[in-house]
């Protein structure tokens, strides 16, 4: 079975096929069953939620036995209810008396760890309800694995019959092995599934009434991540909808004005999504040549031989008028609906829904799910536009009753495990935490943890072509398998061959080193204006008069040979106007040099605060910090596969001679997770003060991390002083945790830099707070993307410049600056050996051009 994180811990929610569907009885309490299984009293989770004993809703107890997890993975929510379990050995079976004819959602809660009396990696379990197959042979240890998730939530719709019973059996699924479960849900929720129309079968219609469900997707489109505390009495949670965009045509993100109000229509209450979903969306953009040319296009794996409900929500709070955004909805390459005109099926700031079944087949390659949008060209609407609010995915059962889908199938690497031993001192057993790697001129340190595995997921993935090719997932930018001879215990260098002829470095210029000490002066010390981790950095000229920055590894430097590999592999291939330009690079003897284009201007901080150089004019600031979040966003976006920069600082963003900010030093830089994956597993390294602490907690580094240091970034700009200050009281010590105080006490004036205080305009100034203080959020997934990251500074530059203009004017002009931007990710070179047209751009970043239904 092909998962996701976000398919495995959403909560059931059903929304409407149309919008005369009737609203439904409220949620009944008392038809909440909350379990911790294999506990003895009542116990209160980290959220301040009950869960009960389970012992009294089996029938038996003699077929199971209760266990307690041995030890603790600090990515739980809460001990409750993973660190307890009950076991079953044979079938066994519990039951609920609940309301006739209605119904309710399950949640099983799985923590494949090690216990007292049993391993769960051995565990293969099958788990029926009320003649539906819920699991087959389902292994909890493997899924968690493939996903590397430490818990696993499974989640149902189970319609109850005339009985008034609601049933769960357990069942070891081979000889020798045991069940179990950790919790269980199970709550009454309102019928709102109505029939849906079979995309492509206009007159095939799929009855719900009787059937099954199990919850894939649920995403907040264009929106933040929406916690159950903040979701209606149902207690979903809403995902961002980003990880699942294809290709960098993802549109643009709005939020309706705080003075837009969200009326639901009075046959809809708003149990159905929370009003936060509708006051959020995403959308394609103003230029209207842009949006022809491609589709607004979401891809979700999923199960084979399923049937899938697709709900889309909309609520249009941008235009008044009917055909002023008109677009069709195509899914899996099938007309799902034509000209669809959000006005035309409610009014503005109304929310409305629509419902379309699917079937995917199991053949090779058919395991995806795509969901399109693309301006409607026959009804010539006003604007070339397409939006959605938020998109529910469920699986319904088969003619079975069957839901289960396979088990993930492990890679060799994932049979093993595979670690990611960073530097050579790093590949230790004992714990190093908060260990300083390296020497520091702007503040380079490194955390080095317990190593962990590192998983490798098969993904399919289309080539430039649209042709699939199985690839393995991430892997580290510096991957071993390509480098040849054997590391020194000192600085991990290779004795053996060249690495720049591997990978990207065949694409970089080739110096000798005497071309180098001939560029240096024979490394002349007035010659060196930085020092790092890596080394030292020497400022020099080749070609008769060209200034190039060259970086010299220090022999002793524990980056060494990774960072040296990394920025060959990287730089190679990538080419923006906000990241710095590899020249070349030199390997000779010991010696493994870096040659770059020279940044005039130096650093970002030694103009803020540390240096004597006057300090920049405040627009300077917010322009600087929009190129670098131009580059940044490229990483994660715009190149063939997602890259996370890891080390985001100051000290890291260059100036060159016209003040155009560059993103540099990809030494630590890696590949992100894949389409089935939600981060990547590694050792934590980045920069004190800058570093994500969710990171650091768990060691699961997505873009996300980026985004955190990045909002540490935006205050030090906007603060003018060093992200940790040992000299100041405690509370102020560090600038992330002085600032998000500050905000939240409505003081942060006081602590702005006193060289730009009087330069900011009180608009600007609560766009930039405000786009700095949710980069900080402590939970990643709570953080915006750095497409929002940068269309946010955008406006806030438009409100700098034009402060008496039209909120919309600024709107606007934000918008087209960002759609500019985005144009040239479409282009840029990627592909060893050559650029990209823009026709082959279209061609790869959206499959689906105006596709014709079937």
């Amino acid at each position: 079975m092909i998962s996701n994180t976000h398919v495995l811990i959403s909560l059931i929610s059903f929304s409407i096929f149309t919008t005369t569907v009737k609203s439904s009885r409220a949620t009944s309490a008392s038809e909440s069953f909350v379990l911790a299984c294999g506990g003895s009293t009542v116990a209160t989770d980290a959220s301040g939620r009950k869960w009960d004993p389970d012992a009294k809703f089996l029938t038996s107890s003699e077929n199971s036995m209760l266990a307690t997890a041995q030890s603790q993975d600090p990515s739980l929510p809460s001990t409750i209810p993973y660190m307890t379990a009950r076991i079953f050995t044979y079938e066994s079976t519990y039951k609920f008396s609940v309301s006739p004819k209605t119904r309710h959602f399950v949640r099983l809660h799985f923590y494949p760890s090690s216990y007292s009396n049993f391993n769960a990696s051995d565990s293969y379990l099958s788990v029926e309800s009320n003649g539906f197959t819920l699991l087959k042979n389902f292994s909890a240890s493997i899924t968690a694995k493939a996903l590397t998730q430490a818990y696993i939530i499974k989640e149902f719709s189970i319609t109850v019959t005339q009985s008034g019973s609601l049933s769960l059996t357990f069942t070891p699924s081979k000889n020798g092995s045991v069940a179990f479960v950790n919790g269980i849900e199970v709550i009454s929720t309102p019928e709102i599934f109505q029939p849906a129309n079979m995309v492509g079968f206009s007159d095939q219609l799929i009855e719900t009434e009787d059937s099954s469900f199990e919850t894939m997707f649920r995403l907040n489109v264009g929106g933040q991540y929406i916690s159950e505390d903040k979701d209606t009495s149902l207690s979903r949670i809403w995902y961002d909808d980003s990880p699942y965009l294809y290709g960098a045509a993802f549109g643009i993100t709005s939020e309706a004005d705080k003075n837009v109000s969200i009326d639901y229509p009075s046959n809809l209450t708003e149990y159905i999504a929370p009003v936060d979903v509708y006051r959020t969306a995403r959308t394609m953009g103003p230029n209207p040549k842009v949006n022809i040319k491609f589709n607004l296009t979401w891809v979700f794996p999923v199960d084979g031989n399923f049937t899938y409900i697709v709900r889309l929500h909309f609520c249009e709070f941008q235009v008044s008028k009917t055909n002023q955004r008109v677009f069709d909805i195509f899914i899996n390459n099938q007309t799902a609906q034509e000209a669809a005109d959000v006005l035309a099926w409610a009014k503005e700031g109304v929310p409305v829904f629509k419902d379309f079944a699917v079937y995917v087949n199991e053949g090779k390659g058919d395991k995806e799910l795509w969901v399109a949008l693309h301006p409607s060209e026959s009804m010539k609407p006003e604007f070339y536009d397409a939006i959605l609010n938020g998109l529910e995915i469920f699986k319904v059962n088969d003619t079975s009753g069957n839901l289960a889908g396979p088990n993930p199938v492990l890679s060799p690497f994932q049979e093993k495990g595979s670690y990611d031993q960073g530097p050579k001192s790093f590949a230790k057993s004992q714990v190093h935490v908060g260990a300083i790697v390296g020497g520091i001129a702007g503040g380079v340190a490194g955390f080095g943890l317990v190593v962990g595995v590192l998983v490798f997921l098969k993904h399919n993935k289309r080539d430039s072509s649209g042709r699939k090719c199985n690839s393995m997932g991430w892997l580290p930018l510096y991957g071993s398998s390509q480098s040849s001879g054997t590391k020194s215990t000192t600085s991990g260098k290779s004795s053996g061959s060249s690495r720049i002829s591997t990978l990207g470095g065949g694409l970089c210029r080739h110096f000798s080193l005497s071309d180098i000490k001939y560029a240096t002066n024979n490394f002349d010390e007035s010659h060196v204006i930085g020092v790092g981790g890596f080394g030292k950095v020497y400022r020099g000229v080749i070609d008769g008069g060209t200034e190039v920055a060259i970086k010299r590894s220090n022999p002793s430097s524990e980056q060494g040979v990774h960072e040296f590999q990394t920025e060959i592999d990287l730089l190679s291939k990538l080419r923006h106007r906000h990241l710095v330009s590899l020249i070349g690079a030199c390997e000779e003897g010991e010696e493994m040099i870096l040659v770059y284009d020279y940044m005039a201007n130096g650093t970002l901080r030694e103009h803020i605060y540390k240096g004597n150089n006057p300090p920049l004019l405040w627009k300077q600031r917010l322009e600087i910090c929009i190129g670098a979040a131009r580059g940044l966003h490229y990483l994660h976006t715009g190149a063939k596969h997602t890259i996370i920069h890891r080390d985001v600082k100051t000290t890291n963003i260059l100036l060159d001679e016209k003040w155009v900010a560059k993103v540099s030093d990809f030494g630590l830089s890696k590949m992100g997770p894949t389409l089935s994956q939600t981060h990547v597993s590694t050792v934590v390294k980045g920069s004190f003060g800058y570093l994500d602490p969710e990171y650091f907690r768990r060691q699961q580094l997505t873009d996300k991390s980026d985004v955190y240091s990045f909002g540490v970034v935006l205050f030090e700009v906007l603060c003018g002083r060093p992200v940790l200050n040992p000299s100041l009281p405690k509370e102020q010590v560090s600038l992330a945790d002085w600032a998000q105080n500050n905000y939240r006490n409505g003081t942060i004036d006081s602590i702005i830099d006193q060289n730009v205080k009087g330069e900011i305009n009180p608009e600007c100034l609560n766009k930039f707070v405000e786009t700095a203080v949710k980069c900080l959020s402590d939970q990643g997934i709570e953080r915006p993307s750095m497409g929002g990251v940068l269309w946010n500074l955008e406006f806030a530059m438009q409100l700098q410049d034009n402060p008496d203009g039209p909120k919309m004017v600024a709107e606007q002009r934000a918008n087209d600056a960002f759609v500019m931007h985005t144009t040239t990710l479409l282009t840029i070179e990627e592909e060893e050996g050559g650029g990209e047209t823009e026709d082959s751009a279209n061609e790869i970043f959206s499959q689906i051009v105006n596709p014709k239904g079937r």
